[in-house]
């Protein structure tokens, strides 16, 4: 295993500092464990499709997909982009 899959746990560092800052972010623990599970998953996936895929049109092409698959989980558990058991808010 690599360790550029941790690579995307650094972007936990935005919502932590501004919750230092506003009171307007308000993550709970529960909220950085789920986040960094996503980004923990975003990583494996990206770095399988790396290792995997030798074309670079189709390594770009499944990394997008990887990552528009990422955005919307993120969007649904965010605020209920499609109305399903799991949204947020």
């Amino acid at each position: 295993m690599s360790k550029r899959i941790f690579y995307p746990l650094f972007l936990l560092l935005i919502p932590l500092i501004g919750m230092t800052i506003t009171d307007e972010i308000n993550w709970s623990p529960f909220d950085f464990f789920t986040m960094g599970s996503l980004l923990i998953l975003l990583g494996i996936g990206i770095n399988l499709v790396i290792s995997r895929v030798k074309n670079l049109k189709y390594r770009v092409l499944y990394i997008v997909v990887v990552v528009i698959i990422f955005m919307l989980i993120w969007a649904e558990l965010a605020v209920g982009l499609f109305g399903t058991p799991i949204e947020g808010s």
